[in-house]
């Protein structure tokens, strides 16, 4: 994006592409079929230290010109309550149609291509080191993204070449990852997926909550309400702070609900185990889980119902840590947002441009992450070419992934 925004302003751009092909992330984005946009995307949706810097660049290039941009292009959607895919539901398409812009405007793409330092010279212009070439540069735009997943090219660049020019940069966390959970339990219930609600708390206190599809795992839990919430329990944990999850299992109906349900089941049919009046209700791995909870927890048979009823509806779990960087959608942390100009520019070091996950901003699932990198790279794009050198224009995109 970044690229063709510039180019398309008239400059010279070369991409220097960390992998032996571009675009690697993007392929695997939204299990292969790339949630590309969210119609509800708004600075409510993510996590960064600049929130209206974020916000502006939401509206400068927002949902609508994205789908305009790749209308354009020669794409068509499906809508998914609002997240949205290319009408293929691949991710392949939007690759594709990135790619034959580029090389349309004849953007430069160098492959395996390392960059190794940034160096910006007396008369402001860059020499932008690799292991093979030194590439002179009116400006440089640094889109590298972060060490999440197990993607080849996947790394920590972003915040490297940061510190190395002086910049403020956040560690790197994991976010949407799947969570640990302490309880031993979670062993006997790996394999389960319920529809669920999930409310975090740190320190005793609510931060974040979601409700959907959640998969019990054999270490903890996952799913996308699981990947909202994932950011607080991260940063929660790394600030040594009491993080755990409230889990509901009967979220449409809450404990009365579920209570009234148990008890005119055991009316109905007096001679059932407890066991055998969840059967139907709850995933069987879950329903021993349950049960063995609320009788090691003592009290009499006559309320065991009731007990039973309470714990479905607020199961409570000790967050232990999370499935690592690896297994994360994306990641927080980055170059601080603080650093930059509203054309995303690093204040401390010009001509320099940050976008997408190379700063310190991270979405919700959805297609949120993505459109915070169509608009990141459209106003660096145009940002860098329109700002360029009265010589021959030359940008150069860091891309990583």
């Amino acid at each position: 994006m970044a690229a063709i925004c510039a180019a398309r302003e008239h400059a010279s751009v070369t991409i220097l592409e960390h992998n032996d092909r571009p675009g690697r992330k993007l392929l695997a984005s939204g299990n292969g079929k790339c949630n590309l946009t969210n119609l509800r995307a708004e600075i409510g949706n993510y996590h960064t230290d600049n929130p209206e810097l974020i916000r502006r660049c939401l509206s400068q290039f927002p949902v609508s010109e994205t789908l305009h941009f790749f209308r354009e292009l020669g794409l068509q959607f499906r809508d998914r309550d609002g997240w949205i895919y290319p009408a293929s539901d691949q991710s392949v398409s939007v690759l594709q149609v990135l790619l034959m812009e580029a090389q349309h405007l004849h953007v430069k793409i160098k492959t395996q291509e390392e960059v190794t330092g940034i160096h910006k010279e007396a008369d402001g212009s860059f020499l932008v080191r690799t292991a093979t070439w030194n590439y002179p540069a009116d400006k440089v735009i640094l889109s590298c993204g972060s060490p999440a997943s197990a993607v080849r090219g996947s790394s920590d660049t972003a915040q490297r070449i940061g510190q190395s020019l002086g910049l403020q940069t956040v560690p790197f966390l994991p976010s949407l990852v799947p969570l640990k959970i302490r309880e031993p339990f979670s062993s006997r219930w790996g394999g389960c997926r319920v529809h669920a609600g999930i409310s975090l708390l740190v320190d005793g206190k609510e931060v974040s909550c979601d409700c959907g599809e959640i998969q019990l795992t054999e270490s903890g839990i996952s799913g996308i309400p699981v990947f909202q919430v994932s950011h607080d329990a991260v940063l929660g944990l790394a600030e040594k702070k009491k993080t755990e999850a409230i889990l509901n299992f009967w979220p449409d109906g809450g404990t009365g609900g579920f209570f009234a349900i148990l008890r005119e089941a055991r009316t109905n049919s007096p001679w059932k185990t407890e066991e055998q009046l969840l059967a139907g209700l709850l995933p069987d791995r879950l329903i021993p889980v349950l049960t063995g909870i609320c009788r090691k927890n003592g009290g009499s048979s006559s309320d065991l119902l009731q007990r039973l009823a309470s714990l479905v509806c607020h199961f409570p779990v000790t967050i232990a840590g999370s499935a690592g960087i690896r297994q994360a959608q994306v990641c927080s942390g980055g170059i601080s947002t603080k650093e930059l100009t509203e054309e995303l520019m690093c204040r401390r070091v010009p001509g320099l441009y940050v976008t997408g996950e190379a700063l310190n901003v991270d979405g919700l699932c959805g297609g949120n992450c993505l459109q915070l990198c169509w608009s990141t790279g459209y106003i660096a794009g145009r940002s860098a070419a329109k700002t360029s050198c009265i010589r021959e224009k030359s940008s150069f995109m860091i891309n990583g992934t």
